[in-house]
This record gives structure tokens, sequence and C-alpha cells, in this order.
């Protein structure tokens, strides 16, 4: 039993070791990331300031998030395709753009939950 448990505090250790190492190097090579969160922290900010219940806030942070999960999986996508063939190919393109897409849509959604929130 306290190997199993021991090979789990390793299996999460290097887990959390490999997510911080793959957040910073997206975090090095897409402003995009930058970008929204940077767009993150003030939305938060906003949402502590206001006057709103803690439900609002966890919708409005939460979907704020989803934004940057959207965008760490839109950099893999992009950073594979590359990987595979950097020519241009249809299907590759098609891949960036639905990638690309993908966050677009949490952002739409994450600025649909904050509208909601402040004339709700």
């Amino acid at each position: 039993m306290l190997r199993a448990l021991w090979a789990e505090l390793v299996r999460l250790k290097n887990t959390v070791i490999w997510s911080w190492e793959g957040w910073r190097a997206a975090w090095a090579s897409e402003k995009s990331l930058r970008q929204w969160s940077r767009a993150n922290l003030a939305s938060i900010l906003l949402a502590l300031v206001l006057d709103l219940t803690s439900v609002e806030r966890a919708l409005v942070i939460g979907f704020g998030l989803m934004i940057l999960v959207a965008e760490l999986f839109n950099t893999a996508l992009e950073d594979l395709v590359n990987r595979i063939d950097t020519a241009e190919h249809p299907l590759s393109k098609k891949i960036k753009d639905v990638g690309s897409a993908g966050v677009a849509a949490a952002a739409v959604t994450a600025g649909l939950v904050w509208l909601m929130v402040l004339i709700g």
C-alpha cells in the first residue's frame, strides 16, 4: 500500500512538472496565450471588485479560464501540424483553422457569460 501511494505521489509530481513545462513553452512561443492571460487577470479582478454572487464569479472566472485551455490545445495542434510537415497543405490549414475557431468559440462563450452576468 505504501509503495502504491509513493508511486502515485511520484506520478503527481511528474505531472505537475510536465504541465508547468508545457505552460512555460506555450507562454514563450504564443503571444495570444499571453494576451488571453492578461485579459483573464483583468476579468478576474473585475469579477472580484463587482458585486457578484459566488456563482456568478465562478462562471465568469471558469469560462475565462476555458479560453486558456482552448488556446493551449490550439497551440499543441499547431505545433503538431508543424512538426509533421511545414509545407502548406489544405488539411494542415483546416486543422489550424479549426483550432483557432475553438479558441474563438471559447472567447465568445466567455463574453456571453459576462454579458449575462452584467445584465441579468
